[in-house]
């Protein structure tokens, strides 16, 4: 990653200095030619103008590919470190959306409109400072003066004006997001209380206020920029000053005026690489957030094999989230390799708490939970998952098609593979008689099937991934009562001789089970 970064910037550096050097060079070629010397005196010059202006588009190409690929596999780097975390987020969706795709797009800032931005303008300006000081000293120490100024003054001018309304971009932007995902997923009951007005007046003013700070923000961008045309012109006017009044020649007497101006392109990113830092320090600290939260889980440092043995044994078990009270308390149960459990309970009796502590996403206060005779604790969390597996009443539908929605499950899948885990989920006459089979798009969260189709679809991709444990979480709760039996009677029979633990607050679904436990 470091050599792609050195790459970017060597390369920065190089399309800069060939955009210098044209200028600079065309501006002798044009004087001296003026005078009709000898085509042979020109010679190097025409072939420096050729190869600066094919270097210079060369060179750019070179950074923005090197610079682009070293920072999106950071970027990448970093968005799966935050997806690793999602689970033990106590965040809104919409917030995290935010912090996962436009807070963490600042990472994409900082390399390539920050960092990389002020390395090349900081080491070309400074070799054409050397240029014009070789040439006439006193010019050089203006231009320097300039550099001096659009380096350092400029840019903290532009943050200062800028930086109340950076400092309230990315959380209003947070804001704007969580309000407008809250808004479209709670769209129907909105619309049945007549509180569609109400929430979207709520989503205007956020929106307002984040219009706000974006325009604040940009009459801070214009001022830097008006600041830096104000430093490339004083460096362009001592050039003509100074160099008239001392005795250089005309060719040089040109590049002393001329290649201050090329000095407006190499620097121009500094003003809004100041700016974007304070958006990017902002950002940053909201993912900082949420990646520097203590995790519900620690993983072992040496996680232990996964037992040959398929036997779950739940003793003294005590579990809460966060600094909140115990949900579980004192939980004893036992689920032998094979047999079929329903827990019941009213809601909020922790069995949903049950079903993230059996997956490894939430860690016991008190108490143990062995699999095959073993601690899960021993156990890495991706191994447990591999033997445990989860549907819930909400699980997942991506807004893709059938097809990649299972082979999330199993992504080397055969579509012989994919049909008989639908067929074995009772959706397999169901996918075949749509036009597009497969490939059928389901809509976001699954909009396109009804609510017992997604459940199937969901329990299709349960058992394609061939879990030896399997958790269902109220997996037949917005479903009508026909439904969700055909739903439940089906899927016992799909499951074949596997473990099942029903987490339900339905106690007539017990005749599925081997033994009945109520939490209550």
């Amino acid at each position: 990653m470091k050599w792609r970064l050195a790459l970017a910037v060597a390369a920065g550096v190089l399309a800069s200095g060939s955009a210098v050097a044209l200028l600079a060079t065309s501006a002798w070629l044009i004087t001296t030619a003026a005078a009709q010397p000898p085509v042979l005196t020109l010679m190097v010059a025409i072939v420096a103008v050729r190869a600066f202006g094919v270097g210079r588009g060369v060179f750019r190409y070179v950074e923005r590919l090197t610079g682009h690929d070293a920072a999106y596999r950071i970027l990448g780097d970093a968005r799966s470190r935050m997806t690793a975390r999602l689970e033990a987020g106590t965040l809104s969706s919409g917030d995290l959306l935010a912090r996962l795709v436009l807070d963490l797009d600042a990472v994409l800032d900082l390399w390539l409109r920050v960092v990389l931005p002020l390395l090349v303008a900081a080491i070309t300006a400074t070799a054409t400072v050397i240029l014009v000081v070789i040439l006439l000293p006193a010019a050089g120490l203006a231009v320097a003066l300039a550099v001096l100024i659009a380096c350092t003054v400029v840019p903290w001018l532009t943050a200062a004006a800028a930086r109340s309304a950076e400092k309230n971009v990315a959380a209003d932007r947070g804001q704007a997001y969580a309000l407008a995902t809250a808004t479209l997923q709670a769209a129907p009951d909105l619309i049945a209380y007549d509180a569609v007005d109400r929430a979207l007046d709520e989503f205007a003013r956020a929106d307002a206020r984040l219009a706000w700070a974006e325009r604040r923000s940009a009459w801070s961008a214009g001022l830097g920029n008006a600041l830096l045309v104000v430093c490339v012109g004083a460096a362009t006017l001592s050039g003509l000053v100074l160099g008239s009044a001392s005795d250089v020649s005309g060719p040089v007497f040109a590049v002393l005026v001329l290649t201050p101006l090329a000095l407006a392109d190499v620097l121009g990113g500094v003003p809004l690489a100041a700016q974007l830092s304070l958006r990017v320090r902002a950002s940053l600290k909201r993912v900082e957030a949420v990646s520097e939260a203590p995790s519900p889980v620690v993983e072992p440092a040496s996680p232990a094999d996964v037992p040959s043995g398929r036997d779950l044994a739940i003793n003294g078990l005590t579990a809460g989230y966060g600094d909140g009270p115990d949900v579980l308390k004192h939980l004893d149960l036992e689920l032998p390799e094979g047999s079929r459990m329903v827990l019941t309970g009213p809601s909020g009796s922790g069995k949903s708490t049950l079903a993230a502590v059996l997956l490894r996403f939430l860690d016991a206060r008190a108490g143990s939970v062995t699999l095959g005779g073993v601690d899960v604790t021993t156990l890495a969390g991706d191994d447990v998952r591999t033997v445990v597996g989860l549907m819930t009443q909400e699980s997942h539908v991506f807004d893709t098609s059938i097809e990649e929605n299972l082979r999330i499950a199993r992504p080397g899948a055969t579509e012989q593979e994919l049909m008989e885990a639908l067929d074995r989920a009772k959706l397999g006459d169901f996918v075949r008689g749509l036009p597009k089979g497969l490939q059928t798009m389901v809509g976001e969260h699954g909009a396109r099937l009804s609510g017992g189709e997604r459940q199937r679809l969901a329990m299709a991709r349960l058992l394609l991934a061939d879990f030896e444990i399997l958790v269902l979480d109220e997996p037949t709760e917005h479903l009508d009562t026909d439904t969700g039996e055909a739903l439940l009677y089906d899927l016992y029979a799909a499951a074949g001789d596997r473990s099942i633990l029903l987490l339900t607050h339905h106690p007539e679904q017990a005749p599925y089970a081997d033994q009945l436990v109520d939490l209550s």
